[in-house]
C-alpha cells in the first residue's frame, strides 16, 4: 500500500505540467480542469493497488486526454472516434507520451499557459487570479489571502475571468514577442505571488509549499531566458533566490517558526545567495530601478549581514521608503515599520502601523507585529488582544504555534496598559 500523502504531493507537483499540456491539446480551460480532476481521481484509486507509474505526469496526461475525449464524445456524438492508439493505456503509449513531454516541454507549456491567462482582454487582477488558479492550482482561499479579499469575491473574479476567456476565443498559442512584452509584468507578478504562497505557508505543508517556491524560481529563470536584458525580471529572480536561501533555517526541528534574527545563518544556502547577489548586481547596472529590484536589494542586505546586529536597518528603511513611492501599499508600510522599530524604537513603529489597521484588519502579520510592539512597550493587555487576533488569522500550524508561544509567555506577565496623557 502506498502512502496517500505521497500521492497527494505527486498530484500537486504534476498539476501545472499536466494542465498546461491538456489545455494546449484541447484549448478549453474548463475541459482541461475536468480532465485533470478525473485523472487524479483515477490515480487515487489505482496507484495504491498498482504502484506509481514510471512517469506520473505522463500517466495523468494520458488518462486526462482519454477523459477529455470521452467528454467531447458525449457532447458531440457525431464526432469521429480517435484511433485506438490514442485511447490505449498500454505501457508503450505511456512511454511515448513520457518521451514527448520531457522537462523542457513541461516548462514551455506552463509558461505558455501563464501568458494565455495574462491576456490583456482581462483586467490585471483577473489575469493574476486566473493564472494562480489554473496554472498553479492554488485554492480560491489561498488566492483570496494573497489579494486580501474574501473567498466569495475571489471566486466571482475567477469565474468571470474564465467566462471571458471562453467568450473571447483567446488563442491557446505561444504569444508573439510583442504580445509577450505587453504581458510580462503580469506574468512576473503571478510568479511572485506563487512564490509567496509557498514561502508564507511552508510551515504548514512543507512538502508541497517548498515545491511552489521551486516552481516559481524555475518559471522566473525561464522568463529571464525570454527577456535576458530586462532588469526587473533579473530583480524578481534575485529576490526569490535570496528569500528561498533561508528556507532550511526558517523552521526548527519541531516545525516551529524561527524569526530572522534567531536563524542559524550557517544554514542559509550560499549558492542561492551568490546567484541572487550576482543577478541583482547585473540588474542594477541597467540603472532602471523597479519594485522587484528594490525588494531584492532589501533581501540582499539581510543576506550580506553575518550577524543580526550587522544588518543595515537604516538602508533598509530608506529602501522601503522608495518601495512605498513605487508601489504604495499598506503591506509595504507594515514592513517599513519593522525597520523603524529597529532604528527608533517600538513607539515610533506603532505610530507607523496605526493608520494601516483598517486596510489590514484581516492580515495575520499586522497583528503579529502590533502585538510584538505593544509587548516591547510593556502594554501586556493590549499585546494579548493583538496576539489573539493574529492567532485567529493564522494560515498554518507553524504561524499559530508561534503566536501561541507569545501568549503563553504573556500569561504570567502582569497586565499593563498605556496611560492617557
Amino acid at each position: 500500500m502506498m502512502d496517500v500523502d505521497w500521492i497527494g504531493a505527486t498530484l500537486h507537483a504534476a498539476r501545472p505540467q499536466v494542465l498546461a499540456a491538456l489545455t494546449r491539446a484541447f484549448r478549453d480551460l474548463d475541459l482541461a480542469e475536468e480532465a485533470l480532476q478525473e485523472a487524479s481521481l483515477r490515480a487515487l484509486k489505482t496507484w495504491p493497488k498498482n504502484g506509481p507509474p514510471r512517469d506520473a505526469a505522463a500517466w495523468l496526461v494520458m488518462v486526462g486526454r482519454n477523459a477529455a475525449i470521452d467528454a467531447v464524445r458525449r457532447k458531440r456524438r457525431e464526432a469521429p472516434l480517435p484511433d485506438e492508439e490514442v485511447l490505449s493505456e498500454r505501457d508503450d503509449a505511456e512511454a511515448a507520451l513520457a518521451e514527448e513531454l520531457d522537462e523542457s516541454h513541461y516548462r514551455d507549456d506552463i509558461l505558455r499557459l501563464l501568458f494565455v491567462c495574462c491576456h490583456p482582454d482581462l483586467p490585471a487582477t483577473q489575469q493574476i487570479a486566473l493564472a494562480l488558479r489554473i496554472v498553479s492550482g492554488l485554492s480560491v482561499g489561498e488566492i483570496a489571502r494573497a489579494f486580501l479579499v474574501s473567498e466569495a469575491a475571489m471566486e466571482q473574479r475567477i469565474t468571470r475571468a474564465k467566462r471571458r476567456v471562453a467568450s473571447a476565443n483567446v488563442p491557446f498559442e505561444a504569444p508573439s514577442p510583442p504580445e509577450r512584452a505587453a504581458r510580462v509584468a503580469t506574468v512576473a507578478a503571478t510568479i511572485y505571488l506563487l512564490f509567496n504562497e509557498g514561502y508564507a505557508a511552508s510551515g504548514g505543508e512543507a512538502h508541497v509549499r517548498h515545491g511552489l517556491c521551486d516552481e516559481a524560481i524555475r518559471l522566473a529563470r525561464l522568463l529571464l531566458r525570454l527577456f535576458p536584458t530586462e532588469p526587473e525580471i533579473m530583480g524578481l529572480t534575485a529576490l526569490m533566490l535570496l528569500q528561498h536561501s533561508r528556507a532550511a533555517a526558517r523552521l526548527d526541528a519541531d516545525g516551529d517558526i524561527v524569526l530572522l534574527d534567531d536563524q542559524d545563518r550557517s544554514r542559509w544556502d550560499r549558492r542561492l545567495i551568490d546567484e541572487g547577489l550576482a543577478l541583482l548586481d547585473k540588474a542594477m547596472r541597467h540603472r532602471a530601478p523597479g519594485p522587484y529590484q528594490v525588494q531584492a536589494a532589501i533581501a540582499a542586505l539581510h543576506a550580506r549581514a553575518a550577524r543580526p546586529q550587522d544588518t543595515d536597518w537604516a538602508q533598509i528603511e530608506i529602501l522601503y521608503g522608495v518601495l512605498e513611492r513605487l508601489t504604495p501599499s499598506p503591506v509595504v508600510s507594515l514592513n517599513r515599520a519593522v525597520a523603524t522599530w529597529k532604528l527608533r524604537g517600538a513607539e515610533a513603529a506603532l505610530a507607523v502601523i496605526g493608520p494601516l489597521e483598517a486596510d489590514l484588519a484581516g492580515y495575520f502579520y499586522f497583528f503579529g507585529l502590533k502585538g510584538a510592539l505593544l509587548d516591547a512597550l510593556g502594554r501586556t493587555g493590549e499585546a494579548r488582544t493583538a496576539f489573539d487576533r493574529a492567532i485567529a488569522l493564522a494560515h498554518s500550524p507553524a504561524e499559530a504555534a508561534h503566536i501561541r508561544r507569545q501568549l503563553d509567555r504573556l500569561a504570567t506577565a502582569p497586565v499593563t496598559t498605556a496611560t492617557s496623557s
